[in-house]
């Protein structure tokens, strides 16, 4: 006989009270934000930059000329991106964090380029609406604190905030589970997806995919990391 007890989706189990809780007992520093891998951190954002240097070559029609006016940090955390990767190509960088003790240390933070910290917003990613239209909206290791609606309702609203020529850039970890599914964790109360899982958010949300890579470098032992540049479907 059939079991009568419903299916509880997998980001049903996402509680927004219990990652803050994890994260606010995370130091404030490269190894708190990493996961005790600071050692990755300037592969990871070389790769990022990387990243972005291919897509402005690859796609001239598309980028913009220069560097972004504006971009926008989302679940920056102490800000290790927005200082060592986005001032680099923004003039500047507005943040969005939702633990405050992280984004007091932004204001703080050293600058790798010539980009200033513009405003700092601390709030979840699933309540932030964007007061202005930026260039470039960068979201890493963050978004598994969404369930699927409200990661499909936030991209929708990156859709509508992101500039003519400008790109949705999403840094995530993948899913490895052997069934191909979406994994919980219970440590920070977030899910990993699959690549397939974000492809199909993505084409909810009225995105399309200009570039996608694996970032190289990093430790055999760790998940997969894909990277992610997202037009609404409407400008392509």
């Amino acid at each position: 006989m059939a079991s009568s007890n419903p299916v509880v989706p997998l980001d049903a189990q996402i509680s927004q009270a219990d990652a803050l809780t994890y994260w606010n007992s995370v130091p404030a520093t490269a190894s708190g934000m990493l996961g005790g891998y600071p050692n990755i951190s300037r592969v990871d954002m070389r790769g990022s930059l990387n990243f972005l240097e291919k897509l402005r070559r690859l796609h001239p029609s598309s980028s913009l000329a220069g560097s972004f006016a504006r971009g926008v940090d989302c679940g920056a955390g102490i800000g290790r991106v927005t200082a060592g990767v986005l001032s680099k190509v923004c003039d500047v960088v507005d943040v969005v964090e939702p633990v405050e003790k992280f984004a007091k240390e932004v204001h703080d933070a050293k600058l790798a380029g010539k980009g200033t910290v513009g405003e700092v917003f601390v709030t979840e990613l699933q309540v932030w609406e964007a007061r202005v239209k930026y260039d470039l909206v960068w979201n890493q290791w963050c978004l598994g604190h969404l369930t699927d609606e409200e990661l499909c309702c936030y991209l929708g609203r990156c859709g509508n905030t992101v500039q003519e020529g400008g790109w949705i850039v999403i840094k995530e970890n993948l899913s490895t589970d052997p069934m191909a599914k979406d994994v919980f964790d219970e440590v920070d109360s977030s899910v990993t997806r699959t690549d397939a899982k974000f492809r199909r958010l993505f084409e909810e949300a009225g995105l399309k995919i200009v570039r996608t890579e694996i970032q190289n470098g990093f430790p055999k032992h760790l998940l997969p990391v894909r990277i992610y540049a997202l037009q609404p479907q409407a400008r392509l």
